[in-house]
C-alpha cells in the first residue's frame, strides 16, 4: 500500500472538529491561537489523531491535543495530573489523584497508541512525539534511523581436522557460539519476539528499559571461563582489561593443535546459548524500547562505557568480569574453591531464619540437578541509571534467571516478597537482589523457584 504523505498547511475537517472540542476544554486565559496550525508539532499531532488507532477514542485525541497545545505555548509546568484532571476530565478542584487514577490510565493508553502509530502508519514521520513515564509533557524530537546494535562477532574459522580429540569440545563450542550469534543478530534486527510486545516493560524491567537512557546488555565471555579452567587461575577484571590474562600461553609455542587452540581462544569472541536465550527474553520484555538496546561483548568495553546509562550484565564474575564491580553490594556472592575443580556456590553472607549459609549448584553444566542464580537490580556507577545483573553458577542458572523475569507469575511473586503492590508499577526506584533455584534436565532449566530476596539500600 502506498503511503500518502499529508501536504503542509492542508487541514482536514476532523482538524477543526478537534480544535473546537479542545477550545471548549481550555482555560480562558490560554485561548488556542490560529497560528498554531503552522507549527510542525501541531501538524504532526493532527496527523496522529486522524490515524486509525485514534479514531475510536475521542478522549485520547482530546488529551493529546491538550498537552500538545500547553507544551507549544510554554506551559509544561502546568501539565500536572491535578491540572489535567480539572481542565480536561472535569474533576472537582479538590479531587485526589492518589484516589482517582483516571488521568494516569488515559496517559498510559495514550503512550500505547503513540507507539502503535509510529510503529505502523507513522513509521516514516520526520518528527516523533513521546510521553516519558512520570511526565505529562510531550517531547518532540527528530526521528532517527534504527541501527542494528549487536556488537558480538564470532570467528568463522574453527580449528581444522588436524586437531586431536581434546580440541573437539572447543570446536563444538565455536559452532554453538556461531549459531547463538546468528540468533542474536536476528533478534536485534527485529524478530517477531520483539515486535509482538507493544506495551511498556513490566517491572523490574521498567527500571532498565526506559526512554531516558540507552541500555547495554553485556553477555558473558565463554573463552574467559575456558582460560580460567585451563590455567586454574581465578582471574580479575584488572587482568581482563589488560588482555594479558587471555593471551597467556596454554602450551609450548609452535604450530601444534594446542598452540592453535590457545590462539583461537585468545582472539575469538564466544558466548553461551544461555546468554543468547536471556537476550531474546529481555528484548521481548523491552517492547517498543528495544530499539534503545544494544548488546556488547565484555572484551569490547572500557571502564567508562557504562557510565550514565542502564546496563544488563549476564553471567557471574567467573564468565563476565564486569559483574565483579557490584559484588561488594550483594548479600549472595559467588564462591569458588579450586578453579575448575570444585563446585561453585552462592554464599549467604547474612542468613535470615530458615535460610542456608551456602547454596551449591551443579558440578558441570549439562548435568541433571539443581543450579542457582541471582537477579540483582542496583544503581549504576554514576548513580543516574540502573544495572540488572543475572548471575548463574552454571549456564542453566543464568538461563533460568532470564526465564524467571519473563514469567508474569514469577514477577508477581517477586513483588510480593519485596513487600510491593502486585497490581501496580512501583512509583520509586527499587533496588534488590533475589536468589533463584532452577531444576535442570539435559542442560536446560525446566522450573524456577524464588528462594530468598533482599532489599538493597
Amino acid at each position: 500500500m502506498t503511503r500518502r504523505t499529508p501536504l503542509p498547511n492542508i487541514v482536514s475537517i476532523d482538524f477543526f472538529n478537534s480544535m473546537n472540542q479542545l477550545k471548549a476544554t481550555l482555560p480562558l486565559e490560554h485561548p488556542l491561537e490560529d497560528s498554531i496550525i503552522n507549527d510542525d508539532r501541531w501538524q504532526l499531532v493532527q496527523r496522529i489523531i486522524s490515524s486509525p488507532p485514534f479514531q475510536k477514542s475521542g478522549r485520547l485525541r482530546e488529551l493529546l491535543l491538550f498537552v500538545t497545545e500547553q507544551s507549544i505555548h510554554g506551559h509544561c509546568a502546568e501539565l500536572t495530573e491535578q491540572h489535567i484532571g480539572n481542565a480536561l476530565f472535569h474533576k472537582p478542584s479538590g479531587y485526589s489523584p492518589l484516589e482517582d487514577s483516571t488521568v494516569r490510565v488515559h496517559m498510559r493508553q495514550l503512550r500505547l497508541k503513540l507507539h502503535e502509530y509510529f510503529d505502523e502508519e507513522g513509521r516514516e514521520e520526520p518528527l516523533i512525539v513521546t510521553l516519558p513515564k512520570g511526565s505529562y509533557s510531550p517531547v518532540f524530537k527528530a526521528a532517527k534511523p534504527t541501527a542494528a546494535a549487536a556488537a558480538i562477532q564470532v570467528a568463522p574459522d574453527v580449528l581444522r581436522s588436524s586437531l586431536n580429540w581434546p580440541a573437539i569440545p572447543w570446536m563444538l563450542c565455536g559452532v554453538l557460539a556461531a549459531i547463538c550469534a546468528a540468533l542474536l543478530g536476528l533478534t536485534l534486527r527485529g524478530s517477531p519476539v520483539i515486535a509482538a510486545h507493544s506495551t511498556d516493560p513490566p517491572w523490574p524491567l521498567s527500571q532498565v528499559f526506559d526512554i531516558r537512557h540507552q541500555t547495554t546488555i553485556v553477555v558473558a565471555d565463554s573463552n574467559y571461563g575456558m582460560v580460567r579452567i585451563l590455567t586454574t587461575q581465578s582471574g580479575s577484571l584488572d587482568q581482563y582489561l589488560r588482555r594479558d590474562f587471555m593471551q597467556m600461553p596454554l602450551a609450548s609455542k609452535g604450530d601444534t593443535p594446542a598452540s592453535r587452540l590457545s590462539e583461537y581462544i585468545s582472539n575469538s569472541t564466544l558466548t553461551s546459548f544461555a546468554d543468547v536465550a536471556d537476550v531474546v527474553a529481555l528484548l521481548g520484555l523491552a517492547g517498543p524500547l528495544a530499539n534503545r538496546v544494544s548488546a556488547r561483548f565484555p572484551r569490547d568495553l572500557g571502564m567508562r562505557d557504562l557510565d550514565h546509562q542502564n546496563a544488563v550484565l549476564i553471567g557471574s564474575p567467573s564468565s563476565n568480569p564486569w559483574v565483579s564491580l557490584y559484588q561488594g553490594k550483594l548479600n549472595f556472592q559467588e564462591s569458588e574453591g579450586a578453579v575448575g575443580n570444585s563446585v561453585k556456590a552462592f554464599v549467604n553472607t547474612h542468613p535470615l531464619y530458615g535460610e542456608k549459609p551456602r547454596y551449591e549448584g551443579l558440578r558441570w553444566t549439562g548435568t541433571v540437578g539443581e543450579d542457582y542464580a541471582t537477579i540483582a537490580l542496583l544503581p549504576n556507577a554514576t548513580n543516574d541509571g540502573s544495572v540488572l545483573a543475572l548471575q548463574g553458577l552454571q549456564q542453566e542458572g543464568t538461563e533460568a534467571a532470564g526465564r524467571f523475569l519473563a514469567d508474569d507469575e514469577n514477577r508477581r511473586q517477586l513483588k510480593a516478597a519485596l513487600g510491593l503492590s502486585t497490581s501496580r508499577q512501583p512509583s520509586d526506584e527499587i533496588w534488590f537482589e533475589a536468589l533463584i533455584r532452577s531444576r535442570t534436565v539435559a542442560g536446560a532449566p525446566n522450573s524456577t523457584t524464588l528462594v530468598a530476596v533482599r532489599r538493597i539500600h
